[in-house]
């Protein structure tokens, strides 16, 4: 079966050429001009990614995709003509898995499609002996996409949960930025190291809101994290 994306752009341009190429690259491919009728696509199929721009009439992306993390857990990507550093971090904050500026590449646009649905699938598929990996009172629940303390559900987006497994599958050990991008992201160049801060930066807060204790994943001065587990 096709994977299922859906853009969603006010210019009308850049839709029908998205739509032209991906649906050429083998993609069933839904557009929309606004968060409208971009909704009734989302509720009535099952997407394998949303690629979103910020601006928007009536509901800006930053808040769409805010809205959307409250119900969905599929990758979201912006692909926007906001190109400030500001931009980029707050699609991070409000839930984006990536974030694409225009003027942009179609075939490096695919990769990172191809990058966060394959890793979303695989964590869908992973065998049940070892769905869940648990950490004292955490758990992390691999086939659900969620994870838990004392049994309460921590929300988190799929780029914190994938964060925080990472760093869990590797306690006690040195995750450099570089692996952290290359295991992620897909890929690691150096101006990544500010996005991976700003997702370690929220996934902490969360961690510290529902757990009491942000210093399970420690710092490690210029080259990473360490997620610390006695």
């Amino acid at each position: 079966m096709n994977d299922k994306i859906l853009f969603i752009d006010n210019d009308s341009e850049i839709l029908q050429m998205n739509k032209c190429y991906f649906e050429n690259a083998g993609y069933s491919v839904f557009i929309a001009k606004n968060t409208n009728e971009a909704m009734p696509y989302i509720q009535n199929n099952t997407l394998s990614c949303i690629i979103l721009e910020v601006t928007l009439p009536e509901v800006d992306g930053f808040t769409f995709c805010k809205q959307l993390r409250t119900f969905c857990n599929i990758p979201i990507l912006f692909l926007s003509d906001r190109v400030m550093e500001d931009d980029k971090i707050h699609g991070l904050l409000y839930g984006a898995d990536d974030y694409v500026t225009k003027p942009y590449s179609l075939r490096e646009l695919d990769a990172r499609i191809k990058v966060n649905i394959r890793r979303t699938q695989l964590s869908r598929t992973l065998d049940k002996q070892t769905s869940i990996w648990e950490f004292s009172s955490l758990c992390i629940h691999l086939l659900s996409h969620k994870v838990t303390w004392k049994k309460q559900e921590i929300p988190l987006s799929n780029r914190e949960f994938d964060l925080l497994f990472f760093l869990a599958k590797n306690a006690g050990k040195i995750c450099t930025f570089e692996a952290i991008g290359n295991s992620i992201w897909g890929s690691y160049l150096p101006t990544d190291r500010r996005s991976i801060m700003v997702n370690v930066s929220r996934l902490r807060k969360k961690m510290e809101h529902y757990i009491g204790n942000s210093t399970l994943i420690e710092n490690v001065r210029s080259k990473g994290y360490r997620f610390k587990h006695n």
